[in-house]
């Protein structure tokens, strides 16, 4: 079969080659409760409290609450546990890391002369937002006969033969890049259903041909799926803040955030249908994404008496820049054995635009003198807001409406407290974040706890944290065709040991 003559292999940039959808727009627009052990104890409730390192990244105003200049460390252990069921099909599988999550410095110069503003402060910190070290497995029999050929023949449809077909002599994984390079993403992956011989053509001798059938036949089929994951999400914040008169403290963030993930998933299918020509398939695919970023943050704390503080933040839209690259590998009972050299091909795709929503956070703090406080932040953000961009791009621009329908504004609530006796301060905190969906089950809502003990040494504290949250997820093994949803009851718990110190 030949391809038709193309006169714009050449100007590759027009093809459309994205693979970006609604799950890379809510990956990188959600943050989970990182920082130091006192931060953390109290479940990240410090927007209108201030004096922490970690309370900076929610309020920039914070660190204008520090007396002298102060500086933190922060080590922390984190296991995640997942428990999921597919179908008829029960796994569990737990994994943990131990890493630098946090480390600062906020730098505080007093004014000496006789101006209402009393204090000025900058500082420097790294927090790192996002933890993706994560793995499950779905194994289960899929009754619906519901089959990976599903995902192949989606993409398919409407397709001419001789756009997701190897020209006779051509590698196939020579084939596989070159598809990619004029066609995009789309041809590629019928691509790999027609050659592993998953689907089939109505008329084989026809290059025209669009319509497509599979040679598995209706029934049942064993799945094992396999998810995992690496990397985290991080940001530097430049912060400046200062005291006006007694009672008001405002402050700016400059944050940059970074991007390091990556992911595999394995396929394993099997059936023994009657009728089936195909009965084994594997299809395994990577993603490796990097990307950089910019927000900015507004705060303040005003303190109404001695004992009850408001806060209030503006957090901005973080716009990033993604670049991402993929490789995939399939197999079947009857594929050509070199169809296996097709995940020596990386997938670089173009450079986009990701603007994440932006949120506000209300705070209220009540100080029992020396003895101890009582805090809360409520934030909104309406994730429906996300976007890829450029938005004149027609897929991005699908992509968007997705977004816009599928996702809403979602609330998160803390609460926290602490009790000091003597050198001992005790702690303890609760959060509970709303889906991010409006069906409420595809991100399911998170509640979380925290407890938390620290010491003084005087100039200088040591403090430990434990928490833990948990949130159940409905997450389809695929976006097309096979969109079953294996079901993930996620236990996240953290152990944090954090230093700070006056400088």
């Amino acid at each position: 079969m030949k391809k038709l003559p193309l006169l714009f292999i050449g100007i590759l940039s027009m093809s459309v080659i994205n693979a970006q959808d609604i799950s890379d727009a809510l990956r990188y627009s959600q943050s989970e409760i990182q920082g130091t052990a006192r931060f953390r104890a109290l479940s990240g409730a410090f927007g209108a409290l201030g004096g922490d390192m970690s309370a900076v990244s929610i309020n920039p105003a914070g660190s204008a609450v520090f007396s002298s200049s102060h500086a933190s460390f922060t080590l922390s252990n984190v296991e995640v546990s997942n428990d999921t069921q597919y179908f008829n099909g029960f796994t569990n599988s737990s994994d943990s890391n131990f890493d630098i999550s946090q480390g600062g410095a906020s730098f505080v110069f007093a004014n000496r002369s006789n101006s209402s503003w009393r204090k000025f402060t900058i500082g420097v910190a790294y927090d790192r937002t996002n933890n993706y070290e994560d793995f499950w497995n779905a194994r289960g029999t899929n009754p619906n006969n519901q089959s990976i050929d599903l995902y192949f023949l989606n993409y398919a449809d409407g397709k001419r033969l001789d756009e997701i077909s190897a020209l006779d002599g051509e590698s196939l994984a020579d084939a596989y890049s070159e598809i990619g390079s004029i066609y995009g993403f789309g041809h590629q992956q019928a691509f790999l259903g027609f050659e592993s011989f998953i689907l089939e053509p109505d008329d084989i001798n026809n290059d025209a041909n669009t319509t497509y059938f599979s040679n598995l036949a209706n029934g049942t089929f064993s799945h094992d799926y396999s998810y995992a994951s690496t990397g985290y999400n991080g940001k530097i914040t430049f912060n400046m803040a200062a005291q006006y008169d007694e009672n008001l403290y405002l402050g700016l963030n400059l944050n940059s955030h970074f991007i390091d993930y990556q992911r595999s998933t394995l396929l394993f299918e099997d059936n023994s249908n009657a009728g089936s020509i195909i009965s084994s398939i594997d299809f395994e695919n990577t993603l490796s994404t990097r990307g950089n970023g910019f927000s900015f943050q507004l705060g303040g704390i005003l303190k109404l008496s001695n004992e009850f503080r408001v806060g209030l933040t503006y957090d901005s839209p973080t716009w990033y820049t993604i670049e991402e690259e993929t490789t995939q590998y399939i197999n079947s009972n009857l594929a050509d054995s070199d169809i296996v050299y097709i995940q020596d091909i990386v997938n670089v795709y173009p450079t986009y635009k990701l603007q994440t929503p932006a949120k506000i956070t209300g705070s209220l703090a009540y100080i029992f003198g020396t003895q101890g406080l009582l805090s809360f932040d409520y934030s909104r953000k309406d994730y429906s807001t996300t976007k890829f961009k450029p938005t004149s791009d027609a897929f991005f621009a699908d992509q968007n409406n997705v977004i816009s329908n599928v996702l809403t504004d979602a609330s998160t609530y803390r609460f926290g407290g602490e009790y000091k006796v003597k050198q001992f301060s005790f702690r303890g905190g609760y959060r509970f974040e709303e889906s991010p969906y409006k069906n409420g089950f595809t991100v399911g809502d998170l509640t979380g706890y925290s407890l938390g003990i620290g010491y003084s040494f005087g100039n200088t504290k040591l403090d430990i944290t434990y928490d833990q949250a948990n949130r159940t997820d409905e997450t389809s093994l695929y976006n097309v065709g096979l969109t079953d949803a294996a079901v993930i009851d996620k236990t996240n718990s953290n152990v944090t040991l954090s230093l700070s110190f006056n400088i």
